[in-house]
């Protein structure tokens, strides 16, 4: 059975920091480009994130130079880094498969993890 499973969210004042985690189960993680995405309420999803199964990131404008995308390969585990938050932050937080960062296609998606800035 193929799971994402994405952790670390919750609450933060602005300017602090979350790691979140996306571990997989049932498929190889190092085979897949994975994103991370977010949707906040009344908004579309957005991408945030992505790094390519040979490390390559990129990076949404608005997040660049605050969260830093990495992987486990071991572990089987890509995480989120994310400093500086700021209230637009504020969403569900996915992490979902793709061939090739902003190709998809999106196989598969994880729940989703809260995330709250708020002073």
């Amino acid at each position: 059975q193929v799971q994402l499973v994405e952790s670390g969210g919750g609450l933060v004042q602005p300017g602090g920091s979350l790691r979140l985690s996306c571990a997989a189960s049932g498929l190889r993680l190092d085979y897949f480009a994975i994103g991370w995405f977010r949707q906040a309420p009344g908004k579309e999803r957005e991408g945030v994130s992505c790094i390519s199964s040979d490390g390559n990131t990129y990076y949404t404008d608005s997040v660049k130079g605050r969260f830093t995308i990495s992987r486990d390969n071991a572990k089987n585990t890509v995480y989120l880094e994310m400093n500086s938050l700021k209230p637009e932050d504020t969403a569900v937080y996915y992490c979902a498969t793709e061939s090739q960062c902003g190709l998809g296609p999106y196989d598969y998606w994880g729940q989703g993890t809260q995330v709250t800035v708020s002073s």
